[in-house]
């Protein structure tokens, strides 16, 4: 018997153990963008563009934009790294991360803890349905810089003017069950919140140090794996403060190459779990393998 094409297949979950904590990294969705530069690549031509994606096997004309949130489970807490795009990303190939934190095994009212890296809608989307919150027994955590930002609104950059309804509307709400951070403060044990401002104006990261392991959870410091991380000096659009985004790329890049840190990255290839790899005068991404295992 003969069946035809079945068509792409991709997977969605991913865990893994590290020390005591237990890691899912969850594929909200991903979306197909037409171009290069604009995001990436501002200070680049076409033709450095097409050779570095011929250097890296990418296509010239566009890139695909996935989005991964991270869960951490850790001294009897669920942490929540963001929460996707909700209910508004189902229109597209998005908004997916409820769903499948169930197949992983996480009812929406096991998560203890939601912490936001910044407040972009990829990261926010997910935080309310039908306006009442997704996750009902979790408080929030989020840096104290970037919730005073954008609540006041005169540092937001005018192409985030939607951006900034949407924090009015899913973040205002929750704040009295929020907790402000600023940069070095314990989240829960083991994990601590750290300064990565620019992509957002106070976007934060978060470190896991657990059993002599760590797991460095980065968001947006950079949004793409080849664009971005290799030539972390390139503006990038999608940037809220572009030279404070390029200080805190090459800032946090060097350390995670130097002390050869297992990130988690919003935006890197699914699983999104990998290594920073000192390359020439910029960078590379390492896809974490069977390190994980064994």
């Amino acid at each position: 018997m003969t069946t035809g094409p079945k068509g792409a297949y991709r997977p969605s979950i991913q865990r893994f153990t590290l020390a005591t904590a237990e890691v899912t990294t969850i594929l909200d969705g991903a979306h197909l963008r037409d171009a290069i530069r604009p995001p990436f690549a501002l200070d680049r031509s076409d033709a450095q563009i097409a050779v570095t994606a011929a250097a890296n096997n990418l296509p010239a004309h566009g890139f695909e934009n996935t989005y991964t949130p991270t869960v951490i489970s850790i001294a009897g807490q669920v942490v929540l790294f963001d929460t996707g795009f909700g209910q508004g990303g189902k229109a597209g190939n998005a908004g997916h991360l409820k769903g499948r934190l169930l197949q992983a095994g996480y009812g929406a009212g096991d998560i203890d803890v939601v912490a936001f890296t910044h407040m972009h809608p990829d990261h926010i989307g997910g935080v309310l349905e039908n306006g009442v919150p997704t996750f009902p027994n979790a408080r929030y955590v989020i840096g104290r810089r970037e919730f005073d930002a954008w609540y006041d609104g005169s540092q937001i950059p005018a192409q985030r003017a939607q951006n900034r309804d949407l924090f009015l509307k899913l973040i205002v709400p929750l704040a009295d069950r929020m907790t402000f951070l600023e940069d070095g403060d314990t989240v829960v044990p083991g994990l601590t919140a750290l300064a990565a401002f620019g992509h957002s104006v106070g976007h934060m990261m978060y470190r896991l140090d657990d059993g002599g392991k760590s797991l460095l959870v980065w968001g947006d410091v950079t949004n793409h794996y080849v664009f971005s991380l290799q030539y972390p000096d390139s503006p990038v659009a999608f940037d809220d403060d572009p030279d404070a985004a390029i200080v805190t790329r090459k800032r946090v890049l060097a350390m995670a190459a130097a002390d050869g840190l297992l990130v988690s990255g919003h935006h890197m290839p699914f699983p999104a779990i990998g290594y920073v790899e000192q390359h020439g005068a910029g960078y590379r991404w390492i896809p974490a393998a069977y390190q994980l295992w064994i």
